[in-house]
């Protein structure tokens, strides 16, 4: 069975985040430390599948138990997802010949930027385009890439569809708005549009709590489905929805806070929130 271990529930800065000097982040513990989202996968056949490469790559792969992963799945090209592709090359991991799987805007980005575009040419990286509802196989096991609508300065955003013999599991770290993701799959409601995908277990965007999160900007400007609306949308989790985890957690997030009414509020509903280098066997 394909086993996957959640390497970071933070999002793409980090917690505590740099040059924060608000509670959220003062006199946080070695055990509250959490690293940006990422996601190690085992197959049977023994592929090793990393999905986003953070800054805190060397940390991670001592969590995940692995240290040569020999795919690297790549979500979209915000700097928390992709700031620790550099860590495979010559100068420090010095790697080769591992599979880059990304979409063929990535892949675009990849090769016009120079630092990346010279670990393709030293063999760090051999890069392999998907598209979107391609089903990659390895053995009885597969990976299956996603669109979803976010914020495109850079390239476009998949998600990843990972399925076991047993069950099947959505990565979803980031996306704009649930009205816009659900329209793009011709759904109206969550749970419709993860039975059409036949989803047993959901990590999902879990930025922000609530749109008043931030402050000193509207959350227009960094738009990411609030956990508190995702929640309305859902009510009470039912005895066949999915398994849902929230992930991608900004460092304002209560949710960190297992004492905050946030975090009861989603635990009574059924919920969770990611935790840190757990197991999941598909």
């Amino acid at each position: 069975m394909a086993e996957v271990t959640l390497l970071g529930i933070a999002q793409d800065g980090g917690r505590p985040q740099p040059s924060c000097l608000m509670d959220c982040c003062k006199d946080i513990s070695h055990d509250q430390i959490s690293f940006p989202t990422s996601l190690g996968t085992n197959f049977q056949d023994g592929s090793k599948h990393l999905f986003d490469v953070t800054r805190n790559l060397g940390q991670q792969l001592k969590l995940w138990g692995e240290n040569d992963p020999n795919h690297v799945w790549l979500t979209h090209a915000h700097f928390g997802h992709v700031d620790g592709l550099g860590l495979f090359g010559r100068e420090t991991i010095g790697a080769k010949g591992i599979k880059l799987h990304v979409s063929s805007k990535m892949a675009d980005l990849i090769h016009s930027t120079p630092q990346w575009s010279l670990m393709i040419e030293q063999g760090v990286f051999e890069i392999d385009m998907f598209q979107t509802g391609d089903k990659v196989q390895f053995g009885s096991e597969c990976i299956e890439p996603i669109i979803v609508p976010h914020r495109d300065e850079l390239s476009d955003m998949h998600a990843f569809i990972v399925r076991g013999e047993n069950h099947s599991l959505l990565y979803l770290p980031d996306h704009d708005t649930w009205e816009e993701t659900l329209d793009s799959y011709g759904c109206k409601l969550i749970r419709d549009w993860l039975d059409k995908l036949n989803i047993d277990i959901l990590l999902v965007d879990g930025t922000f709590w609530s749109q008043h999160e931030l402050t000193g900007r509207l959350q227009t400007e960094v738009p990411h489905p609030p956990v508190s609306q995702t929640i309305a949308h859902l009510g009470t989790r039912l005895p066949d929805d999915p398994e849902l985890y929230f992930i991608h957690l900004n460092h304002t997030n209560p949710l960190y806070d297992k004492s905050s009414s946030a975090f009861r509020t989603v635990e009574s509903m059924g919920w969770k929130v990611g935790i840190q280098g757990m197991k999941l066997t598909l």
